[in-house]
């Protein structure tokens, strides 16, 4: 299965999707810092990044740009509680796969990372 990297501010919400993830068989590492996730891109394999798109000290959008740098081949998903037509867009037109919207919902997730991973 996949090794997925997930960056979210809320811990809780990184839980969540470790817990939905790993129950289809991926193996999963959460961060709640930036540079930490990047620093972990950088040096291991990731096939699928999962990103809030609001975190501490950079968007999910700047992060994605950085990630597209160290790990090219990383698929991404982004993740919004605040969602608009122009982040999605953004979003989409730097490279990541696929949009997901706070509060999480579990069939919503497996099925758009099948399809990311899938494509």
């Amino acid at each position: 299965m996949a090794h997925i990297l997930v960056l979210d501010d809320i811990f809780d919400a990184t839980v969540l999707i470790k817990k939905i993830l790993e129950r289809k068989g991926h193996e999963v590492v959460t961060f709640t810092e930036e540079e930490e996730a990047l620093d972990y891109a950088a040096k291991n394999r990731v096939d699928l990044a999962i990103l809030d798109i609001k975190l501490k000290k950079m968007s999910g959008v700047e992060v994605l740009e950085e990630l597209k740098t160290c790990s090219p081949k990383t698929k991404s998903i982004m993740l919004t509680g605040y969602p608009t037509l122009e982040t999605a867009r953004q979003t989409l037109a730097i490279g990541a796969k696929g949009y997901c919207v706070k509060p999480i919902d579990k069939e919503e997730l497996e099925e758009k990372v099948s399809e990311v991973l899938r494509g």
